[in-house]
């Protein structure tokens, strides 16, 4: 064979090796990246896992150590009634029924069955005023009057309920196990807790009055921040000049939404308070200082949402014959209202679970009944849920559970029709 033949030869070999080995070297690199991927993959899928779990572990925890602070200690047994109250069933329907069977006697009637029923001192082992829920349900229904007797199941004392839980007086504890082994002592849901406010005796306490005056305070400050954060972030968008002042107002805004949260409550302290200074814990108070807080928050993600709509948009309403005022409430504000309401929604859970702002401004007071009105004393749940954990009763710090279910529950629900609203306003283009 002819040397320029075995040249060509060699060449094409040593060709064929290099191509080889670039095909074995795109080989190699191809499958770090298919392996990078799956790795990526496979720690994405790690981190939704993680996020998951810690969800699931939060709420069964919540659920778990909640589920006992929806339940108090009652005593069971059976209250004669027929002939036993001398009252016009008239009465009943009148006002203040309680006070008619009070005077009736039905305070001593209810001791007596359950001195009769418990045992000496049974009575001593009621709730004070357990009377009352006696009294609720004859007012509700006057024909119990007309029964020989009827099954009651009356809050116990705090003392018989710590010693059921098992750290209670000691004295008491055998009492309780007795009592618990004739059924006459149960743990059972306590419809109440929902339906009652504060009070000194965890066995009496209710969650309604600081969920009450945690939905006013809300509903004042969303009317506050909505229409006021919206209004803004247009006018920064859509006609506010390019100047040093407006660059100084996007910073101001922009600094607000990180300012702690106390700081307003120190606004709140220093301003509303002393214009209105006879509203001190009201939910009026509460929701202007949380309206401040949460108002840069929408009008950050409103300028966003406002600035993601296409300029097409415009154009075309503008070329349409539309003014410019029209183009951007019917065009531009409808097109960015969802993005609006996603910052609404982180707004408004912020501003739910704030505590120290409230604090400042006197929403912490002992408040015995739900507020009549936006200016009537109140407390609000995460408030509560503090004052709650700071009791060393244990059955405090049971409600203290409770509480914090009701909070994530109203959070749940409250996000939730914030959600539907922002879907159900959602356009595409």
């Amino acid at each position: 064979m002819s040397e320029p033949t075995m040249d060509k030869l060699t060449s094409s070999a040593a060709a064929e090796t290099l191509a080889a080995q670039r095909r074995a070297r795109m080989a190699a690199r191809l499958t770090r990246r298919h392996a990078g991927d799956r790795l990526f993959k496979l720690a994405g899928l790690a981190a939704v896992a993680f996020s998951a779990l810690v969800l699931v572990f939060l709420l069964v925890s919540m659920a778990s150590s909640g589920l006992a602070g929806f339940q108090r200690s009652e005593l069971r047994f059976d209250l004669p009634l027929r002939g036993q109250l001398s009252i016009d069933r008239d009465r009943l329907a009148q006002p203040d029924p309680a006070s008619a069977l009070e005077l009736a006697g039905l305070p001593a009637m209810v001791d007596a069955a359950a001195e009769k029923s418990l045992g000496q001192g049974g009575a001593a082992l009621l709730a004070d005023g357990a009377w009352r829920d006696v009294a609720a349900r004859i007012a509700e229904k006057p024909a119990l009057l007309d029964e020989a007797s009827i099954a009651v199941s009356l809050p116990a004392t705090d003392e018989l309920a710590a010693a059921q839980r098992g750290d209670g007086p000691e004295g008491l504890r055998p009492v309780a196990q007795r009592l618990v082994a004739q059924g006459k002592l149960v743990r059972a849901f306590d419809w109440g807790f929902l339906a009652r406010s504060d009070a000194t005796s965890p066995q009496a306490v209710g969650i309604w009055g600081a969920l009450k005056g945690s939905i006013m305070t809300m509903l004042v400050t969303l009317v506050l921040a909505f229409p006021v954060g919206v209004l803004a972030a247009l006018y920064l968008e859509e006609y506010a000049p390019r100047n040093r002042w407006t660059d100084l107002i996007e910073i101001s805004i922009n600094n607000l939404a990180a300012v702690p949260s106390i700081i307003f409550g120190l606004l709140g302290l220093a301003v509303f308070l002393a214009i209105f200074p006879h509203y001190r814990s009201a939910p009026l108070i509460g929701g202007m200082t949380l309206a401040l807080m949460t108002m840069p928050v929408i009008v950050i993600s409103g300028r966003n949402a406002i600035k993601a709509v296409p300029p097409s948009i415009r154009d075309a309403a503008l070329a349409m014959g539309a003014s410019p005022v029209q183009v951007v409430f019917h065009h531009v504000l409808p097109l960015a209202l969802p993005g609006i309401l996603t910052g609404t929604i982180i707004g408004m859970a912020r501003a739910l679970g704030e505590t120290a702002p409230l604090l400042m401004i006197g929403m912490r007071a002992f408040v015995a009944s739900p507020p009549g009105d936006l200016t009537s004393p109140s407390t609000v749940l995460p408030v509560q849920i503090f004052l709650w954990s700071d009791e060393i009763d244990r059955g405090f710090i049971e409600r203290t559970s409770a509480a914090i279910v009701v909070l994530l529950i109203f959070l749940l629900l409250m996000n939730g029709l914030a959600i539907y609203l922002r879907n159900r306003f959602e356009k595409r283009w």
